[in-house]
Order: C-alpha cells, then sequence, then structure tokens
C-alpha cells in the first residue's frame, strides 16, 4: 500500500503530536507545521529521528506549498488562556490559516478534517448537544476570537466544499485531556493535576455543578482518523466526545483522590460566557464510524497523572 504523506498544522500541540505519533507507527510520511505559540518542540523531539518526520516551523497565516496527500487541520490556540491573550491573531488563524490550508488542499487535491469544537454551541440552550444545534454564541464577548473563530472556520470548509468540491471533513471536538498537555493549558484538566501534585488549593470557577465530558487523547485520535478515512459522502460535522458527564467538583475530588493529595478545594468567580453544561450527542459518530469511546475518565486520569510526574 502506498505510504501517505499527512500534514498536520498545529502538530506541535497536544492532539497534534499525539496524532503525528499514532500517524507515524501506521507507516506514514508525516510533515509538522507550527510556529511554537503554543505548541511545544518538546512533544515532538521523541520523532527528530524518524525518517518520515520533518517539522517545518511556519506560522499559517502566511501561505506555503506542498504535495500532500491529507491535512489533518489543528493549527489554533485551544485555551481560553491562549487565546484570548492575542484574540486577532487566533481569528487570523481560524480564518486567514484555513483559506490557506483549504487553498492548498483545492490545489494538491487533497483531503482536508477541520478540527472544529463543541465551543461552537456555546452556552448551550439544548443538552446534550446534537450537530443539528446552532449553538448559543455572544458573538462580541470575550470568548468569540475562539468560538466564532471556528465558527467561520466551518463556514469556510463547507464553502469551499460545495464551490470548488474541496474533498473536507469537520469534526467538532470536546473537553480531552492526556499526556502532552501543557502545564500551563490553563484548561480544566491540567489545572487541577498540576495544583494537586504541588499540594496546592484546587481553583473551581463557579460553583462547581457545571458540567463537562472528558475524553482521553486516545478515543479522539481514533475517531478523527475513522472521519479522515472514511467515506467522501459523510463530511459532517460530527461530534467527537465522552458522553460521560462529570460536575467540576467531581472531577477536582477524583484528581485529589487519585494523586493522594492534600489539596483544598477554593472557588472564583465563573468567567464571562464560560458555559454551564456541555456534553456530546455522539449518536451520528456511532452510527456513521462506528466510534465510541472506551477509556473511563479514572483511567485517563491515571495515565496523565503519571505523565505529568514525570
Amino acid at each position: 500500500m502506498k505510504r501517505k504523506r499527512i500534514l498536520v498544522t498545529g502538530g506541535a500541540g497536544f492532539i497534534g503530536s499525539n496524532l503525528i505519533e499514532r500517524l507515524l507507527k501506521e507507516g506514514n510520511e508525516v510533515i509538522c507545521v507550527d510556529n511554537f505559540y503554543t505548541g511545544k518542540k518538546e512533544n515532538i523531539v521523541p520523532f527528530d529521528c524518524h525518517p518520515f518526520f520533518t517539522c517545518i516551523d511556519h506560522n499559517i497565516i502566511e501561505p506555503f506549498y506542498l504535495e500532500v496527500d491529507e491535512i489533518y487541520h489543528l493549527a489554533c490556540p485551544a485555551s481560553p488562556t491562549h487565546y484570548q491573550k492575542d484574540p486577532i491573531n487566533t481569528l487570523k488563524t481560524n480564518v486567514i490559516g484555513t483559506i490557506n490550508m483549504l487553498e492548498l488542499a483545492k490545489k494538491v487535491n487533497s483531503k482536508l478534517l477541520l478540527a472544529s469544537t463543541s465551543e461552537v454551541y456555546g452556552d448551550p440552550e439544548i443538552h446534550p448537544q446534537p450537530e443539528s444545534y446552532r449553538g448559543n454564541v455572544n458573538p462580541i464577548g470575550p470568548r468569540a476570537c475562539y468560538d466564532e473563530g471556528k465558527r467561520a472556520a466551518e463556514a469556510l470548509v463547507f464553502d469551499y466544499h460545495r464551490q470548488y468540491h474541496v474533498n473536507v471533513r469537520v469534526i467538532r471536538i470536546f473537553n480531552t485531556y492526556g499526556p502532552k498537555m501543557n502545564r500551563d493549558d490553563g484548561r480544566v484538566v491540567s489545572n487541577f493535576i498540576v495544583q494537586a501534585l504541588q499540594n496546592k488549593e484546587l481553583t473551581i470557577y463557579g460553583d462547581g455543578f457545571q458540567t463537562r465530558s472528558f475524553c482521553y487523547i486516545d478515543d479522539l485520535i481514533e475517531g478523527m482518523m475513522r472521519m479522515m478515512n472514511g467515506s467522501d459522502d459523510f463530511i459532517g460535522p460530527v461530534n467527537i466526545g465522552n458522553q460521560s458527564e462529570f460536575t467540576i467538583k467531581e472531577l477536582a475530588e477524583i484528581v485529589i483522590k487519585l494523586t493522594a493529595s492534600q489539596s483544598k478545594i477554593v472557588y472564583l468567580p465563573l468567567p464571562i460566557d464560560d458555559p454551564v453544561k456541555r456534553n456530546p450527542d455522539i449518536s451520528l459518530a456511532k452510527s456513521k464510524l462506528a466510534w465510541e469511546p472506551k477509556i473511563p475518565l479514572v483511567e485517563g486520569l491515571k495515565q496523565t497523572i503519571a505523565y505529568y510526574k514525570i
């Protein structure tokens, strides 16, 4: 079978580096493109000596050309801490960067998968969230650079498909965690684990009864690759996430128990536009991709805690 040449934008990030590891194991040639705004070089160091791995330091806001068979378009800061730091850059990455990747896919006739997000649903009024739900997003709030940026990216992907017949797929990623997640990521799982390992107070924003679902990285990668390798007739969008729902307080208590930490829980005000509930309806992924997550939260947290202890 012919070796595929695959481009991963944002490949030095948490999800991108885990995806690259899987793609290389399956015998593909992989080109990572990252400007290391949030991606970490240490995430891709293990691949440096691999004969079929290349890393290009580049910002996708600027066009570039590569002959590739597939594009996994992941590039964009995904944590509020990072995407709100430079909201204009976040929007440019989502809009201009996505246009550049779609133009490349059009020129070289490659498949493109957009890593979109559950944030397109905003603070949802429907629970759990099916792909048909159009969302409840504040277009002028502090999260809009990411939320509306991803919504615009989805619109671009579908318009390039309709107008230019580009071979595309869209997945909507719900909360994901696991090894290679930055310690300073600013998201709840990494925050809690780092705080617990240092016996510091675990900070909960709000009353702790807001809910999230947490998908382990290996499950996400499996769903992502099934979407890329699936039928051209199914382009999504499709939710990829874990349906098991936990309150943030429950998550904090589990992390404290697993780390045998002496940490206490403290409560701070809820950030503006922070969703109260977030949980995927994955019926479509089950029926179209024969995919559902396999790894329960406690098992995944044990693996993640072990990584942070290194």
